[in-house]
């Protein structure tokens, strides 16, 4: 199972950036979908997720800053990230969850400067 991230880049604190995240249907509409990130000499941590039937929920360290959607049209899960800080810095992955599997697309780099 392939997940197509984009999205990512450098940017400078307090702008936005939003990623967006492809899933195949099939995996898509009945997955829970969720963003994780890894800085550095940390491990992964989930910054948000989004079940197959739209409930959300977000790292404490994110919340109000970021918004994660879902677009069942086009099998695609965004994270709109808003008021960027330096700490944000990070690979991002995108992951398609059920009580069975578990899927990971490829890291996409988001940087945030100072």
């Amino acid at each position: 199972v392939q997940l197509q991230a984009s999205g990512g880049g450098l940017v400078q604190a307090g702008g936005s950036l939003r990623l967006s995240c492809a899933a195949p249907r099939n995996i898509f509409s009945v997955f829970d979908m969720g963003w994780y990130r890894q800085a550095p000499g940390k491990q992964r941590e989930l910054v948000a997720r989004i079940t197959s039937g739209g409930v959300t929920n977000y790292a404490d360290s994110v919340k109000g800053r970021f918004t994660i959607s879902r677009d069942s049209a086009k099998n695609t899960v965004a994270l709109q990230m808003n008021d960027l800080k330096p700490e944000d810095t990070a690979v991002y992955y995108c992951n398609a969850q059920s009580t069975r599997q578990g899927h990971w697309g490829d890291g996409t780099q988001v940087t945030v400067s100072s």
